[in-house]
Protein backbone atom coordinates (compact mmCIF):
# COMPACT_ATOMS: atom_id res chain seq x y z
CA UNK A 1 0.00 0.00 0.00
CA UNK A 2 1.25 3.41 -0.56
CA UNK A 3 2.27 5.70 2.09
CA UNK A 4 0.12 7.86 1.94
CA UNK A 5 -3.00 5.34 2.10
CA UNK A 6 -4.36 4.84 5.76
CA UNK A 7 -4.33 0.80 6.90
CA UNK A 8 -7.77 0.99 7.45
CA UNK A 9 -10.69 2.40 5.62
CA UNK A 10 -12.70 5.12 7.19
CA UNK A 11 -16.48 5.88 6.74
CA UNK A 12 -16.14 7.89 3.90
CA UNK A 13 -14.11 5.15 2.04
CA UNK A 14 -16.61 2.59 2.56
CA UNK A 15 -19.39 5.44 1.36
CA UNK A 16 -17.18 5.74 -1.99
CA UNK A 17 -16.64 1.63 -1.96
CA UNK A 18 -20.24 1.37 -1.77
CA UNK A 19 -21.51 4.11 -4.34
CA UNK A 20 -18.60 2.78 -6.44
CA UNK A 21 -19.81 -0.88 -6.50
CA UNK A 22 -23.07 0.38 -7.58
CA UNK A 23 -22.54 2.52 -10.47
CA UNK A 24 -18.42 2.46 -11.24
CA UNK A 25 -19.01 5.40 -13.91
CA UNK A 26 -20.01 7.69 -11.36
CA UNK A 27 -18.18 11.06 -11.71
CA UNK A 28 -16.20 12.86 -8.90
CA UNK A 29 -19.09 15.71 -8.91
CA UNK A 30 -21.93 12.98 -8.43
CA UNK A 31 -19.64 11.07 -5.94
CA UNK A 32 -18.89 13.82 -3.79
CA UNK A 33 -22.54 15.18 -4.26
CA UNK A 34 -23.69 11.25 -2.48
CA UNK A 35 -21.08 11.37 -0.21
CA UNK A 36 -20.70 14.62 1.19
CA UNK A 37 -17.22 15.37 0.39
CA UNK A 38 -15.80 17.69 -2.25
CA UNK A 39 -15.40 16.29 -5.36
CA UNK A 40 -11.66 17.18 -4.76
CA UNK A 41 -11.18 15.20 -2.22
CA UNK A 42 -13.35 12.51 -3.72
CA UNK A 43 -11.27 12.00 -6.40
CA UNK A 44 -8.06 11.92 -4.08
CA UNK A 45 -9.37 9.45 -2.49
CA UNK A 46 -10.59 7.13 -5.72
CA UNK A 47 -6.90 7.19 -7.03
CA UNK A 48 -5.67 6.21 -2.96
CA UNK A 49 -8.14 3.23 -3.54
CA UNK A 50 -7.38 2.00 -6.98
CA UNK A 51 -3.71 2.39 -6.60
CA UNK A 52 -3.74 0.88 -3.12
CA UNK A 53 -5.49 -2.14 -5.04
CA UNK A 54 -8.76 -1.59 -3.00
CA UNK A 55 -10.40 -1.04 -6.69
CA UNK A 56 -8.72 -3.53 -8.94
CA UNK A 57 -10.62 -1.78 -11.69
CA UNK A 58 -13.90 -1.04 -13.70
CA UNK A 59 -16.02 -3.17 -15.60
CA UNK A 60 -19.32 -3.44 -17.13
CA UNK A 61 -21.86 -6.22 -15.71
CA UNK A 62 -23.10 -7.93 -18.51
CA UNK A 63 -26.65 -9.79 -18.71
CA UNK A 64 -25.98 -13.68 -19.17
CA UNK A 65 -29.43 -13.76 -20.36
CA UNK A 66 -29.53 -10.90 -23.22
CA UNK A 67 -26.33 -12.58 -24.70
CA UNK A 68 -27.74 -15.86 -25.01
CA UNK A 69 -26.50 -17.63 -21.92
CA UNK A 70 -29.29 -18.48 -19.87
CA UNK A 71 -28.12 -21.92 -18.07
CA UNK A 72 -25.43 -22.06 -15.59
CA UNK A 73 -23.88 -25.06 -14.61
CA UNK A 74 -21.30 -25.55 -11.50
CA UNK A 75 -18.90 -28.36 -12.07
CA UNK A 76 -16.93 -29.99 -9.00
CA UNK A 77 -13.51 -31.37 -10.58
CA UNK A 78 -11.52 -33.78 -8.94
CA UNK A 79 -7.73 -34.26 -10.40
CA UNK A 80 -6.10 -37.36 -10.67
CA UNK A 81 -3.68 -36.29 -8.40
CA UNK A 82 -2.57 -32.98 -6.75
CA UNK A 83 0.67 -32.49 -7.82
CA UNK A 84 1.75 -28.68 -8.64
CA UNK A 85 2.27 -29.48 -12.94
CA UNK A 86 -0.86 -31.30 -12.52
CA UNK A 87 -2.68 -28.53 -10.88
CA UNK A 88 -0.76 -26.00 -13.37
CA UNK A 89 -1.41 -27.53 -15.94
CA UNK A 90 -4.95 -27.69 -15.40
CA UNK A 91 -5.52 -24.14 -14.24
CA UNK A 92 -3.74 -23.17 -17.75
CA UNK A 93 -6.17 -25.28 -19.87
CA UNK A 94 -9.20 -24.36 -17.97
CA UNK A 95 -8.41 -20.60 -18.36
CA UNK A 96 -8.54 -20.77 -21.97
CA UNK A 97 -11.95 -22.23 -21.84
CA UNK A 98 -14.54 -19.34 -23.45
CA UNK A 99 -17.85 -21.39 -21.11
CA UNK A 100 -15.67 -21.39 -17.75
CA UNK A 101 -16.65 -17.69 -16.20
CA UNK A 102 -15.15 -18.73 -13.10
CA UNK A 103 -12.56 -21.31 -11.57
CA UNK A 104 -11.97 -21.79 -7.59
CA UNK A 105 -9.61 -24.13 -5.81
CA UNK A 106 -10.95 -25.77 -3.32
CA UNK A 107 -10.95 -27.56 -0.14
CA UNK A 108 -13.22 -30.61 0.53
CA UNK A 109 -14.01 -33.35 -1.93
CA UNK A 110 -13.27 -31.87 -5.49
CA UNK A 111 -9.93 -29.95 -6.67
CA UNK A 112 -11.87 -26.88 -8.45
CA UNK A 113 -15.19 -25.87 -8.57
CA UNK A 114 -15.97 -23.95 -12.11
CA UNK A 115 -19.14 -21.94 -13.19
CA UNK A 116 -20.34 -22.14 -16.55
CA UNK A 117 -22.83 -20.35 -18.72
CA UNK A 118 -23.81 -21.70 -21.84
CA UNK A 119 -26.64 -20.58 -24.24
CA UNK A 120 -28.98 -23.84 -23.10
CA UNK A 121 -28.66 -26.69 -20.71
CA UNK A 122 -28.46 -28.79 -24.61
CA UNK A 123 -25.55 -27.17 -25.15
CA UNK A 124 -23.48 -28.72 -21.77
CA UNK A 125 -22.95 -32.09 -23.78
CA UNK A 126 -21.05 -30.77 -26.14
CA UNK A 127 -18.99 -28.39 -23.72
CA UNK A 128 -18.64 -31.75 -21.22
CA UNK A 129 -17.37 -34.17 -23.88
CA UNK A 130 -15.04 -31.52 -26.42
CA UNK A 131 -13.85 -29.27 -23.66
CA UNK A 132 -13.84 -30.46 -19.66
CA UNK A 133 -13.60 -33.86 -20.18
CA UNK A 134 -10.28 -33.38 -22.12
CA UNK A 135 -8.68 -30.95 -19.71
CA UNK A 136 -5.18 -32.52 -18.88
CA UNK A 137 -5.62 -34.08 -15.44
CA UNK A 138 -9.18 -34.61 -14.65
CA UNK A 139 -10.03 -37.98 -13.20
CA UNK A 140 -13.95 -36.78 -12.37
CA UNK A 141 -16.58 -33.74 -13.20
CA UNK A 142 -19.70 -33.71 -11.63
CA UNK A 143 -22.31 -31.32 -12.75
CA UNK A 144 -24.47 -28.95 -10.93
CA UNK A 145 -27.25 -27.35 -13.14
CA UNK A 146 -28.51 -24.23 -11.56
CA UNK A 147 -32.45 -24.05 -11.69
CA UNK A 148 -32.50 -20.06 -11.10
CA UNK A 149 -30.09 -17.66 -9.79
CA UNK A 150 -31.55 -16.01 -6.93
CA UNK A 151 -29.26 -13.23 -6.83
CA UNK A 152 -25.63 -12.49 -8.29
CA UNK A 153 -23.18 -10.00 -6.01
CA UNK A 154 -19.94 -8.14 -6.89
CA UNK A 155 -17.31 -7.85 -3.65
CA UNK A 156 -19.09 -6.31 -1.05
CA UNK A 157 -17.63 -3.63 1.32
CA UNK A 158 -19.52 -4.99 4.04
CA UNK A 159 -18.44 -8.12 3.88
Amino acid sequence: MPQDFPASLDDFDHKILQELEQDGVLTAAALSERIGLSPSACHRRVKALEAAGVIEGYAAILSEKALGRSATVFVAVTLENQRQETMAAFERAVARCREVQDCHLMTGESDYLLRIVIADNDRYERVHQETLSRLPGVRRLVSNFTIRTVFRRNASVAG
